[in-house]
């Protein structure tokens, strides 16, 4: 605990901000460069010394606050992302925020919580103004928000992490009577994460339950949730959502939550509101509204792509991995694949929390990491991953996040689409890039998978992220492929954007291509998949066929409990 009792004495600050959180030792160049502004005074929200800010209220403990955006618009230039909102959080209730992306949904909370200053427009906050400055005074004022990326210190324990969270900390800290303290507050939540374990050796569903609890820990009154669930079992969310629920229920908090997961919605919400490019078009009780109506406000006249039918095949073997080994991300334990096969024309998908041993396994097969020992064949033959085998044996992927895992940012859409075909001609290289050809090529997959654009040239940075999915689909399933290779293909993408994707990937598997879909979302797992595997501690540990696939049987298995 010495580490972060230098931090505390040097930083005494709520939130670490500005390092690379997946860096184990992000929280090591903290300390040394310290770039963590500090705290307004009066910011606490647990046991805080009196508030003496100027214009600072003070927080509201174990009461739940309402909030409410008055014609609440944010204009970028001449671009208009939150155009005139109104939306009322009624003390004590759990509202559910939709939209497709680019709807206004994180532009409208980052305004609430005082990252974005508001164009027009006003914040109450229990009927009053909520003049807020910037993040702290939203956190002076008892509004906190659990983010889609993490905020923790990853150098840190779990333990450290929350406590550095309060801006009351004492520049020396008694960590027996803290430690003491967390676990009887612990002991109370429905979750539970190893108080001593450092940040970056949790697992991601670890460490968004950890962002949960920082909040409760601070005891806020209203909390905004985005996607707070995208990393845990359908049994993890029930539990956390169900806690968060009573919370409400109880009068202690008030949520906005955003999720594009209707079943969550109707199963913990009280009342829904619908942004569509920027306007508020609709809110209601969620008792009163079908998953139809809250899909047609979300997508106004726009259709979704008709789901692909499912076509009766049965072919050979394509992907065959046995006895594979290899180290995982911390080299301290090993991921084992004793044996999976994909045929052609059959889509298997792979289950799991996330940090499991998926992304370790998306790195083996596509040849970023190395195996100890095991044989990977692709149509019977050795493959290793290599870009002459995977144009040879016909392999693509789709790997998550695409833009940083797949892309080159700052080239253009049309340089992009090449990537997989740029040096060829036929059966020879090329000596010399093509562009026209570059360019008509990618005018005719932007045109056919709906990239929007304003045009091949731009650089696909600029593209959105169902956009930029689009196109290295586009690339990926250009010409023939016998396997593609998938991971998390719809995170974060607006319900068009999943419906297409997933549209395309049943039609490739409906040809023939066979699939292999790693997926933290189980909803997508079952949808699309022939077989269900099951995803553990850097093994498979569970196999069923769709039609067999119990939601209950596999959520046990993702959390280790069967």
């Amino acid at each position: 605990m010495r580490d972060a009792d230098r931090l505390l004495r040097r930083h005494r600050s709520e939130e670490p901000r500005g390092r690379d959180q997946h860096d184990p030792h992000a929280g090591r160049r903290f300390r040394r460069n310290g770039p963590v502004d500090r705290p307004a005074r009066g910011a606490a929200v647990r046991d805080a010394a009196p508030l003496d800010a100027p214009g600072t209220a003070a927080p509201h403990r174990g009461r739940a606050i309402g909030i409410e955006t008055v014609g609440m618009t944010m204009r970028f230039g001449a671009f208009t992302a939150l155009d005139d909102v109104s939306i009322e959080v009624k003390p004590g209730s759990f509202h559910a925020l939709l939209g497709e992306n680019g709807a206004g949904k994180s532009t409208l909370v980052k305004c609430i919580m005082g990252f974005y200053h508001a164009s027009a427009g006003n914040l109450l906050v229990d009927g009053f103004d909520g003049d807020i400055g910037d993040p702290r005074d939203a956190h002076a004022k008892g509004l906190g928000m659990v983010y889609q990326h993490f905020t923790l210190v990853p150098a840190l324990t779990a333990a450290e992490n929350l406590v550095i969270s309060r801006a009351d900390v004492p520049a020396i800290v008694n960590w027996d009577r803290e430690l003491a303290d967390l676990t009887a507050f612990m002991e109370a939540m429905p979750f539970k994460v190893p108080l001593t374990e450092p940040v970056h050796r949790l697992a991601a569903g670890e460490k968004q339950k950890l962002e949960i609890l920082k909040q409760l820990y601070l005891g806020r009154g209203f909390l905004i949730l985005d996607e707070p669930t995208s990393v845990l079992t359908p049994d993890e969310a029930d539990e956390v959502l169900g806690h968060v629920r009573k919370l409400c229920e109880a009068g202690d908090l008030s949520v906005l939550m955003i999720t594009h997961k209707f079943r969550e919605v109707t199963a913990f919400a009280d009342e829904v509101s619908v942004l569509r490019r920027g306007k508020h078009v609709g809110s209601g009780r969620v008792a009163d509204l079908s998953h139809a109506d809250m899909a047609a406000m979300m997508m106004g006249d726009a259709k979704p792509a008709a789901p692909a039918p499912r076509a009766a095949t049965e072919g050979a073997t394509v992907l065959d991995l046995s006895g594979i080994r290899a180290r995982d991300r911390s080299g301290l334990k090993e991921i084992a694949i004793d044996a999976l096969s994909v045929r052609a024309g059959e889509i298997v998908g792979i289950a799991g929390i996330s940090g499991n041993g998926q992304m370790e396994l998306m790195e083996i097969l596509t040849g970023q990491r190395p195996m100890t020992r095991g044989s990977m064949q692709v149509n019977g033959a050795p493959y290793r991953a290599s870009r002459a085998q995977s144009r040879r044996l016909k392999v693509r992927y789709l790997p998550e996040e695409p833009l940083h895992n797949a892309c080159a940012p700052r080239m253009s859409v049309a340089e992009n689409i090449a990537f997989r075909s740029f040096e060829a001609r036929g059966d020879d290289t090329r000596l010399w890039l093509a562009n026209g050809e570059m360019r008509r090529r990618a005018d005719h997959l932007v045109a056919d998978y709906k990239v929007k654009t304003t045009s091949v040239d731009s650089p696909i940075a600029a593209l959105s992220g169902g956009n930029v999915q689009r196109a290295v689909l586009a690339r990926e399933l250009d010409g023939e492929v016998d396997l593609l290779i998938i991971s998390n293909p719809c995170f974060g993408l607006d319900f068009t954007a999943v419906a297409e994707i997933r549209a395309r990937i049943m039609s490739a598997r409906n040809t023939g291509t066979a699939v292999l879909l790693m997926s933290e979302d189980l909803d997508e797992i079952l949808e699309l998949s022939d077989r269900v595997c099951v995803m553990s501690e850097g093994a498979l540990v569970y196999e069923c066929s769709a039609a067999e696939a119990d939601i209950a049987t596999i959520g046990q298995h993702m959390g280790g409990h069967a």
